[in-house]
């Protein structure tokens, strides 16, 4: 199931504000100077096309939501779609989520970290490059506050279980808590663009939640 190409951006509309490379994130953290307030931060690892970052933003305007993707034309595209939709509590950053977050996010900063689809690295050599590993669910654990949530769903049965056991072993947050699968109201109400190809296609998503105690 190959990608369609990205639509073009128009280079009229100015999305400065919703898009920024990681060496731009304030440091120390300040999340005033990035959304001109304080509010509760939910986090986003691995964007891809931004679909949950309009979706969730639009939803909830009392959060703020910071996207991470390492790839530049997907974290681009995500941000000049926030701004077109006028999203004031959106940015999109390009860069390795895996080096942002302990070099740029506080202990207990975020109420949420969200990690949809995660690329499974098929082969056993590899899977020290996957983003869930002892590390960094050890930092999502660090950056959540107490009562914060991860949210982690993939369509690979294998990564999901590892992850299980992963966070079992490495942290204290409490889980898998399930999520049920909710219908689709509408072509585009789903987490992300590659949620909505698996459904589509009536392929399996392992989807759970998982909490850090109060």
């Amino acid at each position: 199931m190959g990608r369609k190409a990205l639509p073009k951006l128009n280079p009229s509309v100015d999305f400065s504000r919703n898009f920024l490379l990681a060496e731009k994130l304030p440091r120390p953290w300040d999340p005033e100077a990035l959304f001109g307030r304080v509010a509760p931060l939910e986090i986003e690892v691995g964007s891809g096309k931004g679909l949950f970052m309009r979706n969730a933003s639009g939803a909830n305007p009392a959060h703020d939501f910071l996207g991470i993707e390492i790839a530049f034309k997907y974290a681009e595209y995500a941000g000049y779609r926030l701004a077109k939709e006028g999203r004031t509590n959106a940015v999109m950053v390009h860069g390795d989520g895996q080096k942002i977050f302990p070099e740029v996010f506080p202990d207990g900063s975020a109420v949420a970290v969200h990690v949809y689809f995660p690329d499974p690295w098929w082969k056993k050599r590899h899977h020290r490059r996957r983003v869930m590993n002892e590390t960094f669910s050890q930092e999502i654990e660090r950056v959540l506050g107490p009562g914060g949530t991860l949210h982690f769903w993939t369509d690979v049965e294998e990564y999901f279980d590892m992850t299980v056991e992963l966070l079992h072993a490495n942290t204290k947050l409490e889980g898998p808590i399930p999520v049920e699968e909710s219908p689709a109201e509408h072509d585009l109400d789903y987490r992300t663009h590659f949620e909505r190809r698996m459904r589509k296609n009536e392929l399996d998503v392992f989807r759970s939640q998982f909490r850090k105690p109060l």
